[in-house]
């Protein structure tokens, strides 16, 4: 999942995660930043799968946030693109 929502950013079709036109994380971020819970469009994040085994994502959207964020800043000599600032913060 992550790959997918970073691809745009590794082809610097966009230079941030939130811009991205096509990726799921988009839509996750502007959710969060209206206050609002997770999307109703997309599948929850349930954090800890062992807890009552509950239908979703087996992490914590936070957690996975600081993945994207962490990963799109990395610079890498094989791809073109990467975020130049933390943006999910």
């Amino acid at each position: 999942m992550a790959y997918v929502d970073l691809d745009t950013i590794r082809a610097n079709m966009a230079k941030t995660p939130e811009t991205c036109a096509h990726i799921s994380t988009k839509k996750r971020i502007q959710t969060l930043q209206n206050k609002d819970s997770q999307p109703t469009t997309l599948m929850y994040f349930v954090g800890n799968h062992k807890q009552d085994m509950p239908k979703g994502i087996a992490c914590y959207l936070k957690d996975y946030r600081e993945l994207i964020d962490t990963t799109s800043r990395c610079i890498r000599e094989d791809k073109t693109g990467y975020t130049a600032a933390t943006v999910l913060s």
